[in-house]
């Protein structure tokens, strides 16, 4: 079994090793420019065309859990990789709990009003500000999958009243389902926090935009853990500006890195950081990868299989 491997920034000697212990008789080599040798399997974040032009493979393991930077080469360049090719994308692999903590930090400081005391101290205000109203402090989420549903369960513990929604139903304990985009309006007309957790396509881009964000409730906030290119940010800073929404928290931007000149940089109820809410933890995901080379290789199909169309 033949098994390549690429990834433009991570040490590839951590991932070799790893992936040689839990298959002992794969030859797996890191893939560079030039290497046309055949290969059953590659394992691939941002991978070059060259690496997947041409080859007989029988799956390709993306290192994340989105797979749209791969979906768009396709786009571009069906002939990459056969239809009848799966491929697949992390489901969880440790991203849920990290997931689960960015998300629980946001909303706990939201309803209790943290930033707002940190902004107050910075001025030397002694004000104790009115208590949140915990039963109508609504969480919603967009995105029911893996990781979504892993959200919503850390946040049930807090007594919040929960709303998902997707793209078709689901059903979820607990948990107030919305779905489709004629369920939309609906579901964001009730909630005082939104998490984004939605794949990236092209029925996504740019959702969250003028229309999007004042059909929420005056006040609410936003959290992005998903994609940038789900957000029209000079909409985004228009309804923090306007009070509209009372902050964001955003981990993901339309360009990354986020330019100096971005004024996002610098707004007083915006919250950054650097695309690390959720990273890839390498041995969660060679732990994964392995197993379902292995289920592969028995004739079984593994979970985490993308549907190209969807686009997740």
């Amino acid at each position: 079994m033949e098994i390549i491997w690429y990834h433009p920034s991570q040490d590839p000697q951590v991932w070799l090793a790893g992936l040689r212990q839990r298959l002992p008789a794969a030859h797996i080599r890191h893939w560079q420019p030039g290497d046309a040798a055949a290969a059953d399997y590659a394992i691939v974040r941002s991978p070059p065309p060259a690496m997947l032009a041409g080859r007989a493979l029988r799956g390709v393991f993306a290192m994340g859990a989105g797979v749209d930077e791969i979906l768009r080469q396709l786009r571009d360049q069906p002939q990459l990789l056969a239809d009848e090719v799966p491929l697949f994308r992390l489901e969880d692999t440790g991203m849920a709990r990290q997931m689960q903590e960015y998300a629980t930090w946001c909303v706990l400081g939201w309803f209790r009003r943290f930033a707002e005391y940190r902004q107050q101290q910075q001025q030397a205000q002694w004000q104790p500000l009115p208590d949140r109203d915990r039963q109508t402090f609504t969480v919603g989420v967009m995105g029911t999958g893996v990781l979504g549903r892993s959200v919503l369960e850390s946040l049930r513990q807090w007594g919040f009243p929960l709303r998902g929604w997707s793209r078709t139903p689901k059903a979820i304990a607990g948990v107030e389902t919305f779905h489709g985009r004629e369920q939309l309006e609906a579901f964001l007309s009730g909630c005082q926090v939104v998490i984004d957790l939605l794949p990236d396509t092209p029925d996504t881009r740019n959702l969250i935009n003028h229309h999007f964000l004042h059909t929420l409730p005056r006040g609410a906030h936003f959290l992005n853990l998903a994609r940038g290119a789900h957000v029209v940010e000079t909409d985004l800073l228009a309804a923090l500006d306007s009070g509209q929404l009372a902050a964001a928290a955003l981990d993901v931007f339309q360009v990354e890195p986020l330019p100096a000149t971005s004024p996002l940089w610098l707004h007083p109820q915006v919250t950054i950081t650097p695309h690390n809410a959720a990273v890839t933890l390498p041995q969660e995901a060679m732990d994964y990868i392995a197993s379902a080379i292995l289920s592969l290789e028995q004739g079984q199909m593994p979970s985490g299989r993308v549907d190209r169309q969807r686009g997740y």
